[in-house]
């Protein structure tokens, strides 16, 4: 399977996460890539580098103001003369006002964040942008040859959102995967997010759409990272009502419980006339990842990667979590060749 990937994704260098109350290395680092790398070339995948797409289609899913302020961010808080890195301390919450962007970039930074997690260092934005290529190369060789391509995203996207960032994610690489393949004259695109958070932005950004077909497998937001997104009830809205599908799942779900409920995804992106499959890979479902709760060993994997290519859609793997670091690009390269084992079979 043809692998994207930019060296650009290195320019992000982050010190600093907030968790657990600690500041904190954070586990979205380069080393993940380059495990992941690895793993890819010890078994044999070409790895390709991917054009300048520009921000065009970035601005086709966000907010132009949003990217306006991703790409001065850094130099805003520089020159603001703050010593650390861009970290967000106040949001517009519920009491408080929402529509109006703050002048100070302390203020923007509450404005566009999610979360606190996710500090904004120099080289974020042009990681960012190194990102979406890698997502839209993948996309346009599928759309070329109708091969499956695996992306090797980072940063990570599907927690971004139209105007928001956070959850390590800036632009989302699935969302602009899945215009692209929209623009190009597919009717209808499945975005299935397999990761063990709720692709929050993802299913933001197509909520109100019927084009696009959101279905992710996630941790109970009761108790899992986003928390406020990725309930069994959030089915879409007006012509979008039933094309986004959560299936939260508890903490300690048996691999059996979470391939039942990857079959009745599929089933429903079958029913939608799907012409295209994205996959937003995350393999922080692994039974030893740092800040995950799933039980997936290496051999699972495997029968993941075959599950989906029984899905019988031309298909982009993109990569989202995954941090158990000695193991990530293993659980990888497991998915794709099980998705090639079945596709070859075809064959």
């Amino acid at each position: 399977m043809l692998t994207f990937f930019s060296e650009g994704s290195r320019r992000r260098q982050a010190r600093s996460e907030l968790h657990d109350g600690a500041l904190v290395t954070p586990f979205e680092c380069p080393e993940r890539i380059d495990l992941v790398l690895a793993a890819l070339r010890q078994a044999d995948f070409e790895v390709r580098a991917p054009n300048d797409y520009g921000l065009a289609p970035v601005l086709a899913v966000h907010d132009a103001e949003y990217v306006a302020f991703l790409e001065n961010c850094w130099q805003a808080w520089q020159a603001a003369g703050h010593a650390g890195e861009a970290i967000p301390n106040i949001w517009p919450a519920r009491t408080m006002r929402g529509d109006r962007i703050p002048q100070s970039v302390s203020g923007q930074l509450g404005y566009y964040a999610l979360a606190a997690e996710t500090s904004i260092t120099e080289g974020t934005f042009a990681a960012a942008l190194a990102s979406k290529d890698t997502a839209l190369a993948a996309i346009d060789h599928t759309l070329a040859t109708g091969e499956p391509t695996f992306g090797l995203c980072r940063p990570p996207g599907h927690h971004a959102a139209v105007d928001q960032f956070g959850g390590y994610c800036f632009f989302n690489n699935a969302a602009i995967a899945a215009q692209r393949a929209l623009d190009a004259g597919k009717r209808r695109v499945a975005i299935l997010d397999v990761d063990f958070h709720h692709g929050n932005g993802t299913q933001q950004i197509f909520y109100r759409r019927d084009d696009v077909l959101f279905a992710s497998l996630h941790g109970d937001p009761d108790v899992t990272f986003p928390y406020f997104s990725g309930y069994s009830d959030e089915t879409g809205e007006g012509v979008g009502e039933g094309f986004t599908v959560n299936y939260p799942l508890p903490p300690g779900t048996s691999v059996a419980t979470w391939m039942a409920a990857l079959d009745e995804a599929l089933a429903h992106i079958h029913r939608a006339e799907c012409e295209l499959l994205v996959v937003s890979l995350g393999v922080d479902i692994f039974e030893g990842d740092p800040i995950s709760a799933f039980t997936f060993q290496h051999a699972d994997f495997i029968a993941l990667g075959q599950r989906l290519a029984a899905a019988g859609l031309p298909c982009v793997f993109l990569m989202e979590g995954g941090y158990a670091v000695e193991d990530i690009g293993v659980n990888v390269v497991n998915v794709l060749q099980g998705f090639e084992e079945v596709m070859q079979g075809v064959k």
